[in-house]
C-alpha cells in the first residue's frame, strides 16, 4: 500500500506544464514510426520523381492529377505533403499560374536536398536504401525487441525470421538483391566523399574490399585509380553473380573473412565491423593484419563506419547514430565510439590509427600494423 501511495505521489511536485511537456515527448515517440511510414508512402507514390519530372514546383491539384488519386483520398495526400514538408522533405513555395489571366498565387511543393536524394535514376539516389530498410519483413522484426531481450545469444532476426540475417539473405535472392542495391546506393554517397580523400589510396598497388557485395565501392576506387588492383571479397553466393563484371583492375573472389582474406597492400572494411560483436571484430581485424603483413611498406586497414561522438556531434546526427546502434545491437553487432574502436585495433595487434570525417554520417579510419 505504501508503494502505491508513493507512485501516486510521484508527480505531485511537478508543475502542470512540465507534465504536459512530458506527455508531448512520450506521444512524439509513440507515433514516431509514422515518420518512416510517410517516407515509405512517398517513395511508393514516387512523388520526388514526379516533382523532378514536372521541372518546377508542383501544386496539389497537379500532383493528384498525375497520381490519379480518387476524390476520397485527396485529403490524405494533402496531409502527407504537409507532414513531409514540415519534416524537411519538401519546401512549400508560392507560384503564379502562367495559364491564369489573373496570375493568381498558388501554393506548390518543391524538392529539398533530402527529396532530391529520392529521385529515381539519379547518381546519388537513396531510394534502394529506403526500400530495403522499410521492407515490412525486416522492419516488423522490431516489434519483438522485448522477446529478444530475454533470449540468450539469439539475434532479432533469429527470433523473427528463424535464422540469422546472412543465412536468410542467402536463401531469399530477391531480398538479397534489395540488400545489395541498398548498400550500393549508400556507397555512391561514399564516392562523393572519397573525391576529397584520394590521398588514402595513393601509393597502394592493391586493395581488397572485404564484404564488398556487388563491388560498387571497389568500382568507384578502381575508376579513380586505374593502376590500383581492386579485389571484391565476399561470400561465394554473393559474388558469383558479379564475376562477369570484372575488369583489368577489378576482380571478385568468394570466401569467408573469418578463415582468410586475400593478400593486398590495404584492406577496406566499409560498414563491416558494425555487424559484429567485439570478439568477431577482433578475428576479422587479425585476418586483415595477416592479409597486409607481406607489404614491405607496412600496409593498412581502411575502416569506413559510424563513430559515435555524443559530445561533438549535433543532436540530430547523434540521434541517427544511436538509432543505428539499436538496429545493429539486435543483430549482435554495435556502433562504436573512438575508444571502442581503439580497443579493437590494439587487441587485434595494430599499433596506431587515424580518424578522418568522411561524410556527415561516416568516418574514415586508417589503421596501421
Amino acid at each position: 500500500m505504501k508503494n502505491m501511495v508513493e507512485k501516486m505521489d510521484l508527480l505531485s511536485g511537478r508543475k502542470a506544464n512540465e507534465i504536459f511537456e512530458g506527455q508531448v515527448h512520450v506521444y512524439k515517440h509513440i507515433f514516431a514510426h509514422l515518420d518512416s511510414m510517410c517516407l515509405k508512402w512517398c517513395i511508393e507514390l514516387e512523388i520526388p520523381t514526379i516533382i523532378y519530372n514536372h521541372e518546377k514546383p508542383i501544386t496539389l491539384h497537379e500532383l493528384i492529377s498525375i497520381l490519379q488519386v480518387p476524390p476520397s483520398k485527396i485529403s490524405g495526400v494533402e496531409r502527407l505533403m504537409r507532414h513531409l514538408s514540415h519534416n524537411g522533405f519538401f519546401d512549400i513555395v508560392t507560384i503564379h499560374d502562367d495559364d491564369d489571366e489573373n496570375k493568381e498565387e498558388k501554393e506548390a511543393y518543391a524538392l529539398t536536398i533530402a527529396s532530391e536524394l529520392l529521385v529515381k535514376g539519379t547518381e546519388y539516389c537513396l531510394t534502394p536504401m529506403a526500400k530495403c530498410g522499410l521492407n515490412p519483413l525486416m522492419s516488423s522484426s522490431f516489434n519483438l525487441l522485448g522477446k529478444w531481450t530475454l533470449e540468450e545469444n539469439l539475434s532479432l532476426s533469429e527470433i523473427s525470421l528463424g535464422t540469422n540475417l546472412w543465412d536468410f539473405l542467402s536463401k531469399n535472392p530477391s531480398i538479397l538483391t534489395s540488400f545489395n542495391e541498398s548498400m550500393a546506393s549508400d556507397s555512391q554517397m561514399v564516392k562523393l566523399a572519397l573525391k576529397d580523400h584520394s590521398a588514402v589510396f595513393e601509393g597502394l598497388e592493391s586493395i581488397v574490399d572485404v564484404g564488398g557485395g556487388n563491388g560498387t565501392i571497389s568500382k568507384i576506387i578502381s575508376d579513380m585509380f586505374p593502376k590500383l588492383k581492386c579485389i571484391v571479397f565476399d561470400l561465394p553466393h554473393v559474388v558469383e553473380n558479379f564475376s562477369g563484371t570484372s575488369s583489368n583492375n577489378l576482380s571478385f573472389i568468394g570466401g569467408d573473412m573469418f578463415n582468410f582474406i586475400p593478400e593486398a597492400d590495404a584492406v577496406l572494411l566499409k560498414w563491416i565491423l558494425h555487424d559484429w560483436d567485439d570478439e568477431h571484430c577482433v578475428k576479422i581485424l587479425k585476418k586483415c593484419k595477416d592479409a597486409i603483413s607481406n607489404n614491405t611498406k607496412g600496409g593498412k586497414a581502411i575502416v569506413i563506419d559510424l563513430v559515435i561522438n555524443e559530445k561533438q556531434d549535433e543532436f540530430g546526427l547523434t540521434q541517427m547514430k544511436l538509432r543505428m546502434d539499436i538496429a545493429m545491437t539486435t543483430l549482435n553487432g554495435k556502433e562504436r565510439s573512438e575508444e571502442e574502436f581503439k580497443r579493437l585495433f590494439l587487441e587485434a595487434g595494430f599499433q596506431d590509427y587515424k580518424i578522418f570525417p568522411l561524410t556527415g554520417m561516416y568516418s574514415l579510419i586508417e589503421v596501421y600494423p
